[in-house]
């Protein structure tokens, strides 16, 4: 079995966790899961400061607009 290595970002609000996390991606070939709790969420761009396309410089990003604000959403993590 082959490790992946995880990086994990965590921090405060508008310290630059977007803009690192495509950096890190961009160099080692990587992909972004957001562990955003209201990201999740389609139509919520401007309260949560959601990634454009643009930020995201081609880079697959996840768990980002999945479900309504009206639906119901549980992640479960091992």
């Amino acid at each position: 079995m082959t490790k992946i290595p995880v990086i994990v970002l965590v921090g405060p609000t508008a310290v630059g966790k977007t803009e690192l996390s495509v950096s890190l991606a961009q160099k080692w070939q990587g992909e972004i899961i957001s562990g955003d709790s209201m990201q999740v969420y389609k139509g919520l761009d401007i309260g949560t400061a959601k990634i454009t396309e643009n930020e995201m410089r081609g880079i697959p990003h996840y768990l980002i607009d999945v479900v309504q604000p009206n639906e119901f959403f549980f992640s479960f993590c091992l």
